[in-house]
Order: structure tokens, then sequence, then C-alpha cells
């Protein structure tokens, strides 16, 4: 496959707009590019209507497997107008590609793809065998990712390569969690000349908050790469008119966990206080969570782990360093299969992700490629060594 073949294949997957939702065609398109070739084999598994998940299979059975990842959806391009390129026109200009996605992670998606083509294109006698996992709704709550968890696609993994925009001079070994909730106060309405024939649901949703912050605030352990456990109110809303006692109110937190608290003691200590504050009279609140995800402890010195540096080293000429991540990926999901397994982030892109004029590398781009089809025959022997022990 020629350099501006690789390139045409990411510019028609930025131009399929899959804004948090239509990735179906985009798994139409990729298994399309597998269809020649009767060896892959392709299986879309639904999520909900427009929303397939894609997994390919390609390479020898009875070796191990390893998971290339990556997923198809894209955030929202915003006001166009603001773009100086087309937020989905795929337009190269030197050594940049633009478009949303461009960076987080069509680019990424493209490289894998392509790895998996040419070994096919090739044929490359393979060792073990590769899994490509192509997720819905990773920038949502990496629902894809969970429902092929669940339905075993991730279970023979022996790693996981995902593709997300680390920057090729950079490996993610260890990741933050998240946990969104919302709480939702419920009152009654009245007239505010009446306030005792009312209950505030703003008054006590404002409770929860100024209790909240102070409870979270007692978790002060700090992890030497990630940092410290985060805690962010980020929407509030209620009330219907400035007369009338308000009937109804909400709050959503995003929080980003360290693998020191676990989410089930912040799941606790989160149920504890609604509980607590319940038992006041007339405080009615109810909690709720948007697809939580753990942190990933992860271990610096993994096999999977010195091996993509060493690789990253060695292709792009650089000293790859092994750092974590600030935001979640769709490894906290992948890693509650039944093997175990070491789950990186290696792929290009850079940090105008989910910006206006978002875009990457073309040299970049391509040398991902290069990275990726070096990797997966160094992984296979990496582990029949670590077998041969």
């Amino acid at each position: 496959m020629t350099p501006q073949d690789k390139i045409a294949i990411l510019q028609h997957l930025i131009q399929i707009q899959s804004v948090n939702a239509n990735e179906t065609a985009v798994a139409d398109y990729i298994a399309s590019l597998f269809a020649p070739y009767p060896q892959a084999e392709i299986v879309k598994v639904p999520f909900a209507p427009g929303r397939d998940n894609l997994v390919v299979t390609i390479g020898n059975p009875t070796g191990p497997m390893l998971g290339l990842s990556g997923h198809m959806d894209v955030v929202a391009a915003g006001d166009a107008a603001a773009w100086h390129h087309d937020p989905f026109g795929g337009e190269v200009v030197g050594d940049q590609l633009f478009g949303r996605g461009a960076s987080d992670m069509k680019s990424g998606l493209a490289a894998i793809v392509i790895t998996m083509l040419e070994l096919l294109e090739a044929q490359t006698p393979l060792a073990g065998s590769i899994r490509l996992l192509a997720t819905v709704g990773e920038e949502t709550g990496e629902y894809g990712a969970a429902t092929l968890t669940d339905a075993g696609y991730a279970d023979p993994l022996a790693g996981l390569v995902i593709a997300e925009p680390s920057g090729l001079n950079n490996v993610v070994y260890t990741a933050r969690g998240v946990i969104d909730y919302k709480v939702v106060s419920t009152g009654k309405a009245s007239h505010s000349a009446r306030p005792e024939n009312g209950v505030n649901a703003i008054t006590n949703l404002m409770k929860f908050y100024n209790a909240v912050g102070p409870l979270m605030a007692k978790h002060t352990q700090v992890d030497p790469v990630l940092g410290g456990l985060l805690h962010n109110v980020d929407l509030i809303s209620g009330g219907e008119q400035i007369n009338s006692i308000p009937a109804h109110a909400e709050l959503m937190a995003n929080m980003r966990t360290i693998p020191a608290y676990p989410n089930q003691v912040i799941y606790d200590e989160l149920a504890a206080l609604i509980a607590q504050l319940n038992q006041e009279d007339g405080v009615q609140l109810d909690l709720s969570y948007s697809y939580p995800e753990e942190a990933i402890p992860g271990d610096p010195q993994a096999p999977l782990v010195q091996l993509a540096k060493q690789i990253s080293d060695q292709v792009c000429g650089h000293d790859t360093q092994i750092v974590g991540s600030g935001g979640a990926n769709d490894g906290a999901e992948f890693l509650r299969a039944k093997g175990e397994f070491t789950s990186i982030e290696l792929g290009p892109g850079n940090d105008s992700s989910h910006q206006v004029d978002e875009y990457v590398s073309v040299t970049e781009y391509l040398q991902a490629i290069t990275v990726y089809e070096a990797l997966v025959p160094a992984f296979f022997a990496q582990v029949a060594a670590t077998v041969g022990e």
C-alpha cells in the first residue's frame, strides 16, 4: 500500500461524521477493506441502531492473541465557522492532515487497520493472531468496549494496544478512572410568598453540594504518576421561575480516580452521604452514575510496555517515555475480561484533540503503521520466549 493510499483511508474515515453516533458507517467502511481477504473473520457487534462495534481477527489461532483497539466515534466539531479547514474534509496542508478525529483517534484507528491489511496483503506468517476491536461510544462512556468485553471478545487477549493519541514518543501504561454522577433533588413547588407550603429542591441540593467537597477532599493520597483524586461539580440546574419555590434541582459531577481509591470506595461514601441527608425532613435526593470506569494501575516494567518503548525508539529515533494518562480509555473496560493481560496506549496524535483545526502529523501517522507492523511479530516472539522460560 502506498503512502497516499494510507492517507486516503484516513481521509475517508474523517469524512464519515461519526459524532457521538453513526459508528456503523465507520464499521462498514473498515469491514469493506477486509472483505477481499477470506481469512479475515469479520463480526459486527451491535450496541444500538446505527452503532455497531467491529471485531476483525486474523492470523494463527493456535498462538497468542494481540488486541489492537481504537474507537470510531468523535466529539462534535462545534462552530464550523471557527475552523480554518473543513472539520470533516481530511484536508492535507504540508505535513498536517486536518479534521475532527484526525488526532483523537481516527489516525490511530486507520494505522492499526492498515497494519492488519498489509500483513494480509503480504501473506506474512504470524505466530499468533491479531484482533481489531473497533468500538463505539468511547467519548461518552466506553460502552462499546463494555459491550465487547461482556460478549467475551477480550477474553483470549495476551496483550492490548490502544491506538489513542499518546504521541509515538509516549507509551501510556497507567490511567485515571472516571466517575460521572448525578444527584437529583425533588421538592414541592409553591408560591415564593408562601414558602412554608413547599419544599425547596435547590436548598436541599446545596446541602449535598456543601458536604461532598470536604468529603472528597479527605482523599489526600497522591499517585506518583497520576497525581491525586479529582472531583468537580460541573453542572447545576433547578427551578422554574423567580417567584416559585423549586420542586426540582440537579447537579452533575465528574471525578478522576486513581488506583489508591477504587471506585467502590467512592460509591460507598456518596451513597452514605445521600442516605444521611435523606434522613432530614423534606429532603429527597437520588444518586445515579453514567458509565464509571476504574483506574488502570499498570506496571511500567511489564514486557509489553518495555517492548513498545523499544520498538518506538528504533522506528522513530527518539527516547520514548513511559507515562500515565489523566484521561480514561477503553482499556478500563477490556481489562474486565477473564484473562490477564497488559493494556497500553500508543498512537499518533497530539494535544489538538477536541479542538478547532484538530490535526495529525502525516509523518507520525505513517510512522505509527511502521511501529505497529514491527510490534506485532516482536510481541509474539516475546510471549513465546516467556512461555519457554
